[in-house]
């Protein structure tokens, strides 16, 4: 359990630096716009080389909404904090089923296979709320079908917000069947934590 402790924590600040240099660099960029500094200094040059390629597809959707691209530095570091957030919950989902898993397999309590099956139900169920939050994530930087990770969401998504969306009437412009679903899957959870996995240790990580 160590292991898998250590192994996430290192993971986490992995992700934590990752996302720190991704700002620092979409700031940079933005003084450096805002000071009218040269544009073609070595500084200038490779700031714009490296992010650009997170810039320019939001850029793209601000003007589809109509909305000043200006403002694209502010929502690409938003996005950079979700999805290093997302990450690091996938990588938590993941490691701490492991760690159930063969917790119960080496505790030879009764009831064993219950709790695996317990352990691997409830990580299915979380991460398939991250399948639902990535979606959505996807949906309003307007990645496609034809991406294959948007395809892949879409096909274990939609059985469940299909039904809820046809149900449930959107409030305004905005379609409320995501966050209808994402408490449907924390009840399942809390049913499974409380069926499967009492008595059982869930604080791993």
């Amino acid at each position: 359990m160590l292991v898998i402790k250590s192994l996430f924590q290192f993971i986490t600040w992995g992700v934590t630096a990752i996302v720190f240099a991704a700002i620092v660099l979409v700031v940079l960029r933005s003084l450096i716009n805002y000071m009218d500094l040269n544009p073609f200094s070595w500084l200038a040059v490779t700031l714009r080389r490296s992010t650009e390629p997170i810039l320019r597809p939001v850029r793209a959707v601000l003007i589809g909404f109509r909305v000043d691209p200006k403002i694209a530095p502010f929502i690409v570091i938003i996005l950079v904090i979700v999805a290093g957030y997302l990450l690091v919950q996938v990588v938590s989902g993941v490691l701490w089923t492991i760690a159930g898993v063969i917790y119960a397999l080496t505790s030879r309590q009764l009831g064993m296979p219950v709790a695996i099956a317990g352990y691997l139900l409830f990580g299915l169920l979380e991460l398939y709320t991250l399948a639902i939050f990535v979606r959505i994530v996807f949906s309003f930087v307007e990645v496609g079908y034809g991406n294959r990770l948007m395809r892949f969401l879409y096909r274990i998504t939609e059985p469940l917000l299909g039904p809820l969306r046809r149900m449930i009437p959107p409030v305004g412009m905005f379609d409320v069947s995501p966050m209808v679903a994402v408490i449907i899957v924390w009840i399942c959870k809390a049913a499974v934590a409380g069926l499967l996995l009492k008595g059982w240790r869930v604080d791993f990580l």
